[in-house]
């Protein structure tokens, strides 16, 4: 059956597929650009970078789509209003929103017309996020890659928020590698779409280093660790060897910050740094965050490529939930 079109505000996607934003530089234009191209809304991971090059990635992005774009902000950073505003003044169709919680940026998106996409992690959260103003809400399970708000499995959580959240579109998250589980999160758990991060790296269009997408390919599912980040929460990322350094005690950072881009850190590393070395191609001593089901993924396609393998196999299994 056919999958459903996803409304968020006043944007319609074709395809009820968010691509995941991934920072630093994981997820830019380039990705978040083919995405829409093919109907879904492409993100750019708007985190850790210069707001000068955050405003340029946006209007590059909307010079080479007609479809929605949107930007990813962690609320942890300390330029979160800054970087809001100014993806608001580069023309973003969107913005996605979480590692903590603003009740402000509501504000700010009902004032601009941008509508504002929280990812929640606990029926909670949801509640308060529909309340305080949500255009939709990102359920993000134990499964995903990057920051992790919960422990508890998608399948699990996401039946407790959809019985909270009724007005607004609920997207599930986490750990999502084929279109069967689109169809399933959509069929059987009642989603209205479905957000995909760590599928879309293994792309011919995601600007990252060879080198990474390699670590990717030769992931075991026994790679995949979590991980104390300094952004306070926990993190999942691929074994290498800053990996057993830092999980063994040994010091992996001289003290001295030299970004002050969070608003709490607890210094343990630079994030930033680490995340910049792996995109780089230093996946030895980079940070690689990946989703738990990495290790799954084997090819690396073109997003329209992957994107049509995607709904034929959501659609292949899709049955809507009887109302």
């Amino acid at each position: 059956m056919k999958l459903p079109e996803l409304k968020i505000g006043n944007f319609t996607a074709r395809i009820p597929l968010v691509q995941g934003g991934m920072s630093v530089r994981v997820s830019t234009s380039s990705l978040a650009s083919a995405v829409a191209d093919c109907g879904g809304i492409g993100t750019i991971g708007g985190s850790g970078i210069p707001i000068d090059e955050l405003k340029e990635d946006i209007r590059k992005a909307k010079r080479m789509t007609q479809g929605i774009v949107a930007v990813n902000i962690m609320f942890a950073i300390r330029e979160f209003m800054e970087a809001v505003m100014a993806s608001i003044e580069a023309g973003v169709d969107m913005i996605v929103t979480g590692a903590g919680f603003s009740r402000d940026v509501f504000k700010i998106g009902k004032q601009h017309n941008v509508p504002i996409v929280s990812i929640v992690s606990s029926p909670e959260f949801g509640k308060l996020a529909e309340k305080s103003g949500a255009d939709a809400i990102v359920v993000e399970a134990k499964e995903a890659g990057g920051h992790l708000g919960t422990d508890r499995s998608l399948r699990d959580l996401f039946p407790e928020v959809r019985k909270v959240v009724k007005k607004v579109p609920l997207i599930a998250a986490g750990g999502i590698t084929d279109g069967f589980e689109i169809g399933e999160m959509m069929g059987k758990y009642g989603a209205d779409g479905v957000q995909m991060a760590t599928r879309f790296v293994l792309t011919k269009e995601c600007d990252v280093s060879d080198a990474f997408k390699r670590t990717y390919l030769s992931a075991r599912q026994e790679d995949v660790l979590l991980i104390d980040s300094p952004v306070g929460l926990p993190g999942r990322a691929i074994r290498n060897p800053f990996l057993h350094r830092l999980q063994s005690g040994d010091s992996v950072y001289d003290g001295e910050c030299k970004r002050n881009c969070l608003k709490k850190c607890s210094h343990s590393f630079c994030i930033i740094d680490r995340l910049e070395m792996s995109q780089g191609g230093d996946v030895e001593e980079g940070l690689v965050f990946s989703g738990e089901n990495v290790w799954r993924i084997k090819d690396i396609p073109s997003v329209r490529d992957l994107i049509d393998r995607l709904v034929a196999e959501a659609e292949s299994v899709y049955a809507p939930v009887p109302v």
